[in-house]
């Protein structure tokens, strides 16, 4: 019997957690019918590590952009240059960037900085731009907002832990909602409320692995195959079907990651 078709949207497969098993971790995603999986970056300046994973790989893809966690690190990377390394046949969207004011790994206006850039390059290309949001929510929606009267561009919130508000200001700019395993979590209930109200045509799930394992695995390092934990749970939550929430997610991610090639 063949599994259904689904995709991580977002993992980090070039982290050292993976280093001595990628070709194992990718054929357990495979077996578990998680068959494309899409690498994020967090620094520019490690964009080669990426780009060699999606050239080893036929079903990896990549993104280019830094990280909140390493905007004071990367404080003036241009939305040129990240328009002119997204031109790789395999950099399918820009980010992840955004805000995180849980952990303040960098100043925020640098972070805000930064976001902005990876918003215009996201402008530019018309690639979707992945967005990482912690405890940042009235100033995430607030330049969302501003920065799409300049014009839109396609994005994604991932890993969406925030709040409705939040949720819904993405929504009515156009954004899509992404899930990870925290959607599983015994505490999670309201989330698992704020994803229940999210329309089916805007919804992707992913793992954000090595991170947050869902349940069974929580507190275990993470991995792609877990995917398919987290799309069960949103077809809970949304009262259908498995083979339905693989299918819409897919469906969704190759319409917003239009660079990407449908294998089905």
């Amino acid at each position: 019997m063949t599994l259904p078709f689904l995709v991580d949207s977002h993992c980090h497969l070039d982290y050292p957690d993976f280093e001595s098993e990628r070709e194992a971790l990718i054929e357990r995603a495979e077996a578990a019918g998680v068959r494309l999986m899409l690498t994020i970056s967090t620094r520019v300046r490690e964009f080669a590590k990426l780009v060699e994973l999606t050239e080893r790989f036929d079903r990896v893809y990549a993104s280019v952009g830094t990280h909140p966690h390493s905007a004071g690190e990367e404080p003036d990377i241009a939305p040129e240059e990240l328009a002119r390394l997204a031109r790789h046949p395999k950099v399918v969207a820009i980010g992840e960037a955004g805000l995180d004011y849980f952990y303040d790994k960098a100043p925020r206006d640098v972070q805000k900085a930064v976001f902005r850039r990876h918003i215009a390059a996201a402008r530019e290309t018309q690639l979707p731009l992945v967005i990482h949001s912690r405890d940042a929510d009235d100033d995430m929606a607030a330049i969302l907002t501003e920065e799409s009267g300049k014009g839109t561009f396609p994005f994604v919130l991932h890993c969406f832990s925030s709040g409705r508000a939040l949720a819904e200001a993405g929504l009515a700019l156009g954004g899509t909602i992404s899930f990870s395993g925290i959607l599983t979590f015994k505490r999670s209930e309201e989330l698992r409320q704020i994803a229940a109200d999210i329309p089916m045509d805007r919804l992707l799930v992913e793992t954000d692995a090595p991170y947050l394992a869902p349940l069974p695995y929580r507190g275990k390092r993470n991995e792609p195959a877990y995917t398919r934990h987290t799309a069960e749970v949103l077809a809970e939550v949304k009262g259908v079907s498995y083979e339905v929430i693989a299918e819409t997610t897919s469906n969704n991610f190759f319409r917003l990651f239009s660079k990407v090639p449908d294998p089905r």
